[in-house]
């Protein structure tokens, strides 16, 4: 079990709910040391005093909040887990909406929240299956590391996780990266919808979604631990920024993505939309054509000879 970083309560109106906090996710990226180039010693950080001019241990260093005109405002980490603020020591929630109302680029780090003792249970599982029948997510607010921050509670599984969220001035205006104004052709829309109709799947489960950045980098370490020859790089297989017929692109792609998916050449690819309505609309044309014909030979029929 993931050790606890947090301990409160949650904050429903007037029901508290004792909880502790523990991280959802690991870390499994590779640990590298700052070393001396020269003989692979370890670089070290040294705690240089200003003032004394001299060289401090971890367990001296404080935090401070630095005044204008340089003069310091000591703060003890007591100081800092205990702001004067309500949420404190409580995640309190302050509304609750739908799921798709938030914006993802709005979500943070996750957590779990455990349930203190067998008087929070009830409360706990009571809040838990209230936010599944309604379909939503609460939002809260909650004091950690010196400020107060906006979460996230909903559902996964049995238990209730905990999303940080950033307040809304914290995200940039997306207006600066804009791609300048192109002429789409409505092919190129319909091919590359059957990409992504290619490309659907039900989980992200797969060897496709594994980190291999880290496997690589464990076989490099391991290849110099060995002596042996460095793994290759592999040539990539399209090169950024080269200039490529757009349609015959997707269309290779389309072809890979359902031959990795065992489809065969001779699938009958599903239509999008908007392919089915272009051949709803060329089989009507089609219907009307023999009528046109069959009214043109008619009436040439009994015109009325010259």
């Amino acid at each position: 079990m993931p050790p606890k970083v947090w301990t409160g309560a949650i904050s429903f109106g007037l029901v508290s709910v004792p909880i502790a906090v523990l991280g959802a996710t690991e870390d499994h990226s590779v640990r590298l040391r700052r070393i001396h180039t020269a003989d692979n010693g370890r670089v070290r950080n040294r705690y240089w005093c200003e003032i004394e001019d001299r060289e401090i241990s971890y367990g001296e260093i404080g935090q401070g909040y630095e005044m204008a005109g340089g003069r310091m405002i000591p703060l003890t980490d007591e100081e800092l887990r205990q702001p004067p603020l309500p949420t404190a020591r409580a995640i309190e929630l302050v509304g609750f909406l739908p799921t798709a109302d938030i914006d993802p680029i709005r979500i943070g780090p996750a957590y779990y929240l455990q349930p203190q003792g067998s008087v929070a249970a009830k409360p706990y599982v009571l809040l838990r299956q209230a936010l599944q029948r309604a379909s939503k997510v609460a939002v809260a607010h909650y004091a950690w590391h010196g400020r107060e921050r906006l979460g996230l509670l909903r559902v996964r599984g049995d238990v209730i996780a905990l999303h940080g969220l950033l307040w809304p001035d914290e995200i940039r205006d997306p207006a600066a990266v804009v791609p300048p104004s192109v002429q789409l052709d409505e092919d190129e829309v319909n091919e590359a919808m059957a990409l992504i109709e290619a490309m659907t799947r039900d989980d992200l489960a797969g060897p496709e979604f594994t980190d291999r950045y880290t496997e690589a980098l464990h076989a490099v370490i391991e290849a110099k631990q060995e002596n042996r020859q460095l793994p290759q790089v592999p040539e990539p297989t399209a090169r950024p920024g080269q200039l490529v017929d757009l349609m015959a692109a997707l269309q290779q792609s389309v072809d890979k993505a359902r031959a990795a998916r065992g489809e065969t050449g001779d699938a009958v690819p599903q239509e999008t939309p908007a392919a089915q309505t272009k051949m709803a609309a060329a089989r009507k044309t089609a219907r009307k054509a023999p009528a046109r014909a069959a009214s043109s030979r008619n009436g040439s029929r009994g015109a009325p000879a010259r």
